[in-house]
């Protein structure tokens, strides 16, 4: 069990809370990574703390872009790039704990699993308060999934080798819901570990607009990228609401 994963994180105005994740990473009792962090074109001082972070440890590789591409597409810069069997995903104000990449690819390893993800808890701004832990479902199919977006995106670990090239789609949110979808059409369900292992961040930037934007973003998956019927991508998306709301009680 020594394969190389593949660390992708995007990074935009990440100065404040760059540090902690990128210590998240040095910390892995799982010590065979490479963390790929690609920087968005930031106007704060994430440049400078971004080039200290990578003199720190060699297996730290900075990538600057000159203009801003957004999230997704920062993401499938790191992903040609890396070298791994695994990708894991990981943002820039999220963390994750000491032991995830040990226990995710031990599970992985032990039950022949080509696309897997953990149990993990939000956190406040300042990460000093839990807001609520959100339970990894043990299996989730396509049409599970369509229904219940309950994938984290900084839990998800996935065998490169197994399941063959693939990039974020091109939209502004949901572009992980997109992936994990068409992963799933490749025939490779999701397989949960129900350990709490990694800590998403709720900062003040997530407010009552970009919940907006997502949920126009999640319609737009059902209708133009999985091109579903109107009627089905109705009940997918009552489903959808129903479910992140019971996660948020």
């Amino acid at each position: 069990m020594n394969n190389l994963v593949s660390v992708i994180t995007p990074s935009y105005n990440s100065s404040k809370f760059i540090d902690e994740c990128v210590n998240s990473v040095i910390s892995q009792s799982y010590t065979n990574w490479e963390l790929l962090i690609v920087d968005d074109c930031s106007d704060d001082c994430s440049k400078e703390l971004l080039l200290d972070l990578e003199r720190r440890d060699e297996r730290i590789q900075v990538i600057f872009l000159d203009n801003n591409i957004g999230a997704a597409n920062a993401r499938n810069v790191a992903i040609l790039k890396a070298k791994g069997k695994y990708i894991a995903f990981l943002d820039s104000d999220d963390s994750w704990d000491s032991q995830k990449l040990y226990k995710q690819i031990s599970f992985m390893i032990k039950n022949e699993i080509a696309f897997s993800y953990t149990s993990y808890q939000s956190i406040s701004e300042n990460g000093l308060d839990i807001i609520r832990v959100i339970n990894a479902p043990y299996k989730m199919s396509y049409n599970n999934y369509l229904k219940n977006t309950i994938i984290g995106c900084l839990t998800v670990v996935i065998d490169k080798e197994m399941v063959g090239d693939f990039e974020m789609p091109s939209i502004r949110s949901s572009h992980d819901m997109a992936l994990w979808l068409l992963i799933m059409k490749r025939g490779f369900d999701a397989y949960g570990l129900n350990e709490n292992l990694a800590n998403y961040r709720i900062v003040s930037t997530s407010n009552s607009s970009s919940k907006l934007d997502a949920a126009n973003d999640v319609w737009r998956v059902y209708r133009q990228f999985e091109r579903l019927s109107f009627f089905y991508s109705t009940w997918c998306f009552l489903n959808y609401a129903f479910n992140a709301v019971i996660r948020r009680i």
